[in-house]
């Protein structure tokens, strides 16, 4: 079992799939991501999550300017949940999952599996 799952896994059920399934599919992995929060003027509230500080929170409206409501409709479809409700429980989550991710304070080299494979437990 990986970091992710465990950390997932205490996210709870829907919202933890919501979340994994966001970060395994988002193009270019968690650097990606990352990318697509500075492109949209969300860098230091990403940021935060990565570095060693306190994480810095974002609303559902923020997310869904980031991801798109394209992607955040089709993980909502797929867990069976409103849109709003997916865009919330990512705002309330991804903070918390990319600084756990990212316990060294700085975004990994490698993608997001090479990340993944170092913390197996």
């Amino acid at each position: 079992m990986s970091l992710l799952d465990n950390i997932l896994g205490a996210a709870g059920g829907q919202a933890g799939g919501v979340i994994g399934d966001l970060l395994k599919g988002q193009e270019g992995g968690l650097g990606g991501l990352v990318a697509a929060f500075e492109k949209n003027g969300l860098g230091d509230i990403a940021g935060s999550w990565i570095g060693k500080g306190a994480n810095l929170s974002i609303s559902a409206e923020q997310i869904e300017s980031v991801l798109g409501s394209g992607p955040i409709g089709e993980l909502a479809r797929k867990f069976g949940v409103e849109p709003a409700t997916a865009a919330q429980q990512i705002s309330q989550l991804l903070p918390e999952v990319i600084d756990k991710l990212t316990p060294d304070g700085a975004l990994p080299s490698g993608g997001l599996g090479d990340l993944l494979g170092k913390f197996k437990v």
